[in-house]
């Protein structure tokens, strides 16, 4: 459940949510990063469920030194009333035989909160695209019925590609055909709970493969910003996004020049 670090709860009604997927390349986690630390968003709660693997840590955004040792936790909400915008980080894998139970926290809150939409950060494997796929942009949308009725205009203004159903038996028939986000994680769960649940949810994703995926989180956010309005856009792509200084041991701390 969502528990508040004030003593009153604050009031998401009519926000935006942002989250990510736990997805192939952690692409949607790097994705919401930039954005919270962009911002500058300060951190209103977390969740405390026990559908996530537990996890602590240093302030991964910490400005300076001063408040680097606040501790982070598992799932936490960043919130800015001004822009109406609310984003939930997750920082470690859902528990696969509680993967339903999470999906079912995650649109129970997004009701009961009152938020005007929710846009799910994610990732699926590049491989196993399909032809059509792979000879496009890796970029794919998704949108629940009641986000169609209120971005759908919207995103064909902006040329968005929507996400693709491949066939259910290649080869064999090619009438069935099907939802397939491989490496997703609960993308696609909770994206059949919101259509069935009338919630707007809008999926936006990237194809890619493991390894050095901050090329990728910073062509997702971009593409979300193009929808979203959430910084200026200058000539150079990147330069409106601040990286959160956690990103900087990445991939280890490198190696101790005092060793040469």
């Amino acid at each position: 459940m969502f528990i508040p670090i004030e003593n009153t709860s604050p009031c998401f009604k009519e926000f935006t949510l942002v989250m990510p997927a736990v997805s192939v390349g952690n692409v949607g986690q790097l994705a919401t990063d930039l954005i919270i630390s962009t911002l500058n968003m300060p951190r209103v709660g977390y969740f405390h469920t026990d559908c996530l693997i537990p996890l602590a840590g240093n302030n991964p955004y910490a400005p300076s030194a001063d408040n680097s040792a606040e501790l982070c936790t598992t799932a936490e909400v960043y919130s800015l009333p001004d822009l109406k915008l609310t984003v939930l980080q997750i920082r470690s894998p859902i528990i696969q035989t509680k993967r339903k139970q999470f999906r079912k926290l995650i649109t129970s809150w997004i009701k009961s909160s009152g938020f005007a939409r929710t846009v799910l950060l994610s990732s699926s494997h590049a491989y196993q695209r399909d032809d059509q796929q792979i000879h496009s942009a890796p970029l794919r949308y998704l949108l629940s019925p009641a986000m169609q009725r209120i971005a759908g205009d919207a995103l064909k203004e902006l040329e968005w590609s929507e996400m693709e159903r491949v066939k259910l038996f290649p080869g064999i028939s090619e009438t069935e055909e099907r939802l397939y986000i491989p490496g997703g994680g609960v993308t696609k769960g909770l994206y059949v709970d919101c259509c069935s649940e009338d919630i707007p949810l809008a999926v936006v994703l990237t194809f890619c493969s493991e390894g050095d995926n901050i090329p990728d989180a910073f062509a997702l956010v971009n593409h979300l910003n193009d929808w979203l309005h959430l910084v200026g856009k200058p000539e150079n792509a990147r330069s409106q996004w601040k990286a959160p200084c956690s990103w900087r041991l990445l991939f280890g701390s490198g190696i101790p020049p005092a060793i040469f």
